[in-house]
């Protein structure tokens, strides 16, 4: 696995090997890996011949009261959960490297994707999630990119940087992977103590339950909403943000869930703010 840091290097590396017809898959990551990251990378390395690991925290996409410094950070324990993995490169720019002096361009989507759920608690954070991805897309020029459900406003918002500014990169989506108690994994859930750990598995029994009421035939959005927040709140640690319904892929508002429809939630756990969802389509 070759380890590169500038754009440069990376760009000179994936045009030598786009030249010979080689298809390139990006895994866009923010470091500290767990097993929902690996998922992607197989996935990856499954559908292209040459596979490309990105390691960045963006500074772009946190607030100013958000956990930038205090972010899990450990790149030779990345390095190595990725040897044996059979990604091809492994590309960790710095801040200057990307955000060179003198940066003044963004990527904003509209309001009708980031103007609710998390994008409505983080202010900004989705300008600064299409502004690197789009960085990133054109300094790798991938034909396929890859991200987890568990962050699925993200993905849409992704998937309409995509679409709206042409480019040539395919969205592909791989299911969240959860540890096996039902907690979805991520980089954050170091931040839990004992105590805390245990509680968070009453997001996944949320969404088994309304999963259950679902298929019982509940289509009513506030309802199905209520019961969820119910659930939570019978956990004492479980601190709910926001618990919402949105027809599915637009976020629209719906009442009756008579299509596709995505429930997400946040909540925290002390000072731990961790999101989960489940489409709900049949």
């Amino acid at each position: 696995m070759l380890i590169l840091k500038t754009i440069t290097e990376i760009k000179n590396f994936t045009r030598k090997a786009q030249a010979q017809n080689k298809s390139t898959g990006l895994v866009p990551t923010m470091g500290y890996l767990h097993p929902g990251h690996l998922a992607l990378v197989k996935k990856a390395v499954e559908q292209c011949d040459l596979v490309v690991v990105s390691i960045y925290v963006n500074p772009l996409q946190f607030g100013p009261r958000e956990d930038l410094a205090a972010y899990p950070r450990d790149l030779e324990r990345d390095s190595q959960l990725l040897q044996a993995t059979g990604v091809d490169v492994l590309f960790i720019p710095s801040d200057k490297e990307v955000y060179p002096s003198g940066h003044n361009t963004t990527v904003t989507v509209g309001a009708a994707l980031t103007g609710k759920l998390c994008g409505s608690q983080r202010p900004g954070h989705f300008t600064g999630v299409a502004t690197v991805v789009t960085k990133l897309f054109n300094i790798v020029r991938p034909e396929r990119a890859y991200f987890g459900q568990k962050d699925a406003q993200q993905v849409l918002v992704i998937q309409r940087v995509v679409q709206d500014l042409n480019m040539d990169t395919e969205i592909i989506v791989v299911p969240t992977v959860r540890e096996s108690d039902g907690l979805a994994r991520s980089s954050r859930n170091i931040y839990l103590n004992p105590a805390e750990r245990q509680a968070a598995v009453i997001l996944s029994k949320s969404l088994q339950l309304a999963q259950k009421v679902w298929q019982q035939g509940q289509r009513d959005a506030a309802t199905i909403c209520s019961l969820v927040i119910a659930k939570i709140n019978t956990e004492p640690l479980a601190k709910p943000e926001y618990v919402q319904v949105y027809a599915y892929p637009d976020l629209q508002a719906v009442e009756q869930l008579n299509g596709t429809a995505l429930l997400a939630l946040a909540v925290r756990f002390g000072k731990t703010r961790l999101i989960d969802n489940l489409i709900l389509e049949g």
